[in-house]
């Protein structure tokens, strides 16, 4: 099958105009201020909320 007409520039790039990414959204932790993503635990840190809060490992050389 071939089309019938070429697909327009307007029509090409209104079609795609969902496609876009969209940035991440980053929040600074309320104990340590490091960017972590909302309503996760922090990965610095652990911090939840003020009731919750998970063991982190870190790092020993």
């Amino acid at each position: 099958m071939v089309p019938k007409r070429k697909t327009s520039k307007a029509v090409k790039r209104a079609r795609r105009s969902h496609h876009a990414l969209t940035p991440v959204n980053l929040v600074s932790c309320p104990r340590c201020s490091k960017a972590k993503l909302p309503h996760r635990a922090c990965a610095n840190c652990g911090y939840v909320n003020s009731k919750v809060s998970i063991p982190v490992e870190t790092e020993e050389s």
